[in-house]
């Protein structure tokens, strides 16, 4: 097994463990809302953000991963086949370029939480660089598959199965 497919399983597993727990404490606080306010917790709304937001940030590798990621498909689908490799070779540059610079300075502000030791305003007092680290670490993700889909670009083109054709959508 390759070391992409680790990363796509853990991703995904990551992805669907944190989903899967927001969801959980979003149903056992509403539960605890509306039918029996005596099992329900302070933090649980707090807790479904957490959750939510790693899961999001998670996802944003597997987008890139699969094309679901934010790219021009509307002026890919005017060009011929290697004017549509030379613009994702282009557009996989500006997003490495772009998540590089979201790594380091997301990494900055996750680290000065850190250093602070920046507690959240409620009583959970959840250590916010936890929170704060999903960017990097999701940012850093999708550099990891910019850089691979460069790559493939740059050296392993292959027209029959790397082209968006209009009859595709």
């Amino acid at each position: 097994m390759s070391a992409i497919s680790v990363l796509d399983r853990v991703e995904r597993f990551l992805i669907g463990l944190f989903g899967t727990a927001a969801l959980a404490v979003g149903t056992y606080q509403v539960i605890g809302r509306y039918v029996d306010q005596r099992i329900a917790f302070a933090y649980g709304e707090e807790v479904v953000v957490y959750f939510t937001v790693w899961a999001v940030f998670l996802a944003t590798s597997q987008l890139v991963r699969t094309d679901g990621h934010v790219r021009p498909d509307l002026v890919l689908r005017l060009l011929p086949p290697q004017g549509q490799r030379w613009f994702e070779i282009f557009n996989c540059c500006v997003a490495l370029a772009f998540c590089g610079g979201l790594t380091w300075f997301a990494l900055e502000v996750a680290t000065g939480s850190f250093d602070l030791d920046e507690r959240s305003s409620t009583g959970l007092e959840f250590p916010m660089w936890i929170y704060y680290a999903s960017i990097p670490v999701g940012a850093g993700l999708m550099s990891v598959r910019y850089a691979l889909r460069l790559y493939r670009y740059l050296f392993e083109f292959d027209p029959s199965t790397m082209i968006i054709t209009t009859a595709e959508h």
